[in-house]
């Protein structure tokens, strides 16, 4: 209604990234919840440092009963207006108007904070609107669905289900901090029967200790999932505790999802674990996605639907970003020959479903063999003291590269003997994966993740590389 473009800032990004948007973007009006508001104080003194120009935003801070009202008196105190005196200085007749074109700009949302490539993705009106009545489409979801949000909206808009709600009437429950517990405990006493989270909030699902769970569920509770591949083993254990897990994958210049794992009757029939591995696939289009392919990344044409041919998963229609703010090279690269390049690797079945693979660059080519890590990583997630795993390529002295195993243990596991633990996954890999597959080295310790929670894959491949070669024994 103001006519302004929402940029929804991620609260985990430290001040220096969030100083680095804020200018980048331009942004004139911050919000800023109590608990968060020095955090965007400290962004405002960076950005006030970096700009000679510097104009500072109309600062609103928003307040909550149930935080410690000495942060919102902190706020008021440094200059900021309350949220709700903020709406009373609002005209109720004002005549607001609709966006002329759908093409306007409504939402900016960054997918790095680094100030070599920004990359701010510019989404329009007309992506938003479908993605957000493909969503409930896709999910089955009505007026009666009560919606927990574990997925923080500076996720893609919240993967535009914070559009979605408002078009079904859904109800919507709000989370300060999302624990196994403050689901299980939404579930049992709000009545919660819609939640969307990445892979890593389902492995903290999974792994909940008795104290925290409340089970079993009193209905069945929908998840979609994305973000991430989800390893088999996580979604069948989220399928035994009663969760119904719809796969989707997507990125944030794809809106967030737009692919799904459509569930087929005949799968209904076949062993969980079965199930399980045909529901960890990226699937078809979104209904409104218009095209959808894996092409060889030379020759752009559609690779066969073999399930072996790997080529590139690439997207185009209107729920393709409008391009990446103020960076044309990044344009030019993600746009090449007409469609948007996702940068993941993958096959497509002879069903039609697509499977990611990798990112073109996580592949690990071990004597000309290509080995993909998702594939091992989701070998290894069966492994019982495995909590999180990620494998990346560590140069070997003989095959070129390796993959090298970085795993963090479940707690109750944490006391064991390492090397004993060592033996066993690598015991456990050789009876489980070609012997190529296997990791040469193993690394426990917890991973390191981006404020989005993701595994930072480069951090991994750059302690790999510290590690220096795998040598050959000679024995």
């Amino acid at each position: 209604m103001a006519g302004a473009v929402l940029n929804s800032v991620n609260i985990r990004l430290n001040a220096q990234a969030i100083a680095f948007l804020l200018g980048h973007s331009k942004s004139e009006v911050v919000m800023v919840d109590q608990e968060f508001f020095t955090l965007a104080e400290e962004a405002l003194k960076i950005q006030e440092g970096n700009e000679k120009n510097f104009k500072p935003p109309l600062l609103v801070v928003i307040g909550d009963k149930s935080c410690d009202p000495k942060s919102l008196n902190y706020a008021l105190g440094r200059g900021a207006i309350e949220y709700e005196k903020f709406l009373e200085s609002g005209d109720p007749e004002f005549d607001w108007k609709p966006p002329e074109d759908e093409w306007q700009s409504i939402a900016l949302g960054y997918t790095s904070g680094t100030t070599s490539s920004p990359k701010g993705v510019v989404l329009s009106h007309r992506g938003a609107y479908l993605m957000s009545l493909s969503n409930p489409i896709i999910w089955g979801m009505d007026e009666r669905a009560i919606y927990l949000w574990t997925l923080p909206m500076f996720h893609c808009n919240g993967w535009c289900f914070t559009w979605t709600l408002a078009a079904v009437c859904v109800t919507s429950i709000c989370l300060r901090q999302v624990t196994a517990k403050a689901v299980y405990s939404a579930i049992a006493y709000a009545g919660v029967t819609h939640f969307c989270a990445a892979p890593v909030v389902l492995n903290t699902i999974v792994n909940a200790s008795k104290e925290e769970t409340i089970l079993p569920l009193p209905r069945l509770v929908h998840v979609m999932t994305a973000g991430a591949a989800p390893p088999p083993s996580v979604l069948f254990a989220m399928s035994e505790k009663g969760f119904r897990v719809t796969h989707t994958y997507g990125l944030s210049e794809t809106y967030g999802p737009s692919t799904v794992c459509a569930w087929k009757p005949e799968w209904d029939s076949l062993p969980p674990i079965k199930q399980a591995r045909l529901n960890a696939r990226q699937g078809v289009r979104y209904v409104g996605l218009e095209r959808l392919d894996v092409v060889d990344t030379k020759t752009m044409k559609p690779v066969p639907a073999d399930g072996k041919t790997m080529g590139e998963i690439v997207m185009r229609g209107n729920v393709v970003m409008k391009g990446y703010l103020k960076n044309p090279k990044a344009n030019e690269e993600a746009f090449a020959n007409g469609w948007f390049h996702s940068g993941d690797l993958g096959v497509k079945n002879p069903d039609g479903y697509i499977e990611i693979k990798d990112r073109s660059k996580d592949i690990i080519i071990s004597g000309g063999e290509n080995i993909s890590s998702v594939e091992v990583e989701n070998v290894l997630y069966t492994h019982p003291a495995i909590y999180e795993v990620s494998v990346v390529a560590r140069l070997h002295e003989r095959w070129g590269e390796s993959p090298c195993a970085f795993v963090t243990l479940k707690p109750e596991m944490e006391k064991n003997d390492k090397q004993q633990l060592i033996d066993d996954i690598m015991k456990f890999s050789r009876s489980n994966m070609p012997a190529y597959w296997v990791p040469r080295s193993i690394v426990f310790g917890p991973l390191p993740k981006t404020a989005t929670g993701k595994i930072q894959k480069h951090v991994l491949r750059a302690k790999a590389k510290e590690m220096g070669p795998v040598r050959e024994s000679k024995l």
